[in-house]
């Protein structure tokens, strides 16, 4: 477990917003979401760092679930489920539940940087977004261990805790510093990824990998990172992010600046000058 002093410094490191302009009280929609992500979160803070307790199935090579995710998603299962009888839910864990209500569906992931979290990495996310008529209208993504959480709903703007948030505003990709993800053992296009990488670090002022697509994205929409790209991605790791990074004033395509960015689980998140050059450099390393 982090120490009391240890927790302290990361809430304080990662809690600065860029802008401090204050919002009023969510919505009961965002307080529905909010609530279920704080106390899905509870159970992963108590589990976080005892990892010789924890019940660690192999899923496939390199890729992990553990009892963790599957407390959490159930937690956050019945309690977005009482709270909207009739919405879908689609989970990371259990697949597609369809409900009465054929409109509105759940897109949970209970426990994204699971690999961070069974190392003890403090940096991973409770992902919650909700989808109406196919497009996302809310969304919420949560870090327990910073106690941050990231808040969007569609028209109202993206929040971080109670201060708004905007994506960056560099225009040069050689001042820009992107997130990624890195193709793990049996997963994802190797030599692709190695292609792009070398496309953006000869521009970039630099390239980060974090582990969690879900943080990446809202960090995106928090400024912090100038921009994210990455493939092979699910609709859970993705789906809330595309809505705190639109609220945020950024834009967000599929690798090829398409808008299937769920169907093809391949994005690219950044603010609009720099968006076009990040897609054309994707387009060169082909």
């Amino acid at each position: 477990m982090l120490s009391y002093r240890a927790d302290t410094r990361f809430r304080a490191l990662y809690s600065r917003p860029r802008s401090f302009e204050t919002v009023s009280t969510q919505s009961a929609l965002l307080k529905v979401m909010s609530d279920a992500a704080r106390k899905a979160a509870r159970g992963l803070n108590r589990d976080f760092g005892e990892l010789a307790e924890l019940q660690v199935a192999k899923k496939a090579p390199a890729d992990f679930v553990s009892a963790a995710d599957l407390k959490a998603e159930q937690v956050l299962f019945e309690a977005l489920t009482k709270a909207r009888p009739g919405y879908s839910f689609h989970g990371e864990e259990r697949g597609l539940i369809e409900g009465t209500d054929k409109t509105h569906t759940w897109i949970v992931d209970p426990l994204d940087g699971t690999t961070n979290f069974l190392h003890a990495i403090p940096h991973f996310a409770i992902n919650i977004a909700l989808e109406r008529e196919g497009a996302v209208v809310a969304a919420v993504t949560y870090n327990p261990i910073t106690n941050e959480l990231f808040w969007a709903e569609k028209g109202k703007g993206a929040f971080v805790n109670d201060h708004r948030l905007r994506v960056a505003a560099r225009q040069r990709m050689d001042e820009a510093v992107l997130a990624t993800g890195i193709p793990f053992l049996g997963h994802g296009q190797h030599a692709k990824f190695l292609k792009e990488l070398h496309q953006m670090t000869q521009r970039v002022a630099g390239v980060r990998r974090f582990g969690s697509a879900a943080l990446d994205m809202a960090w995106v929409a928090a400024g912090r990172y100038d921009g994210y790209w990455e493939r092979d991605l699910k609709p859970w790791d993705l789906a809330a992010g595309v809505l705190l990074v639109t609220e945020a004033g950024g834009k967000v395509t599929d690798a090829e600046g398409g808008d299937a960015v769920l169907g093809t689980g391949s994005v690219v998140a950044s603010n609009l000058d720099l968006h076009p050059q990040i897609v054309s450099r994707l387009a060169a390393a082909k």
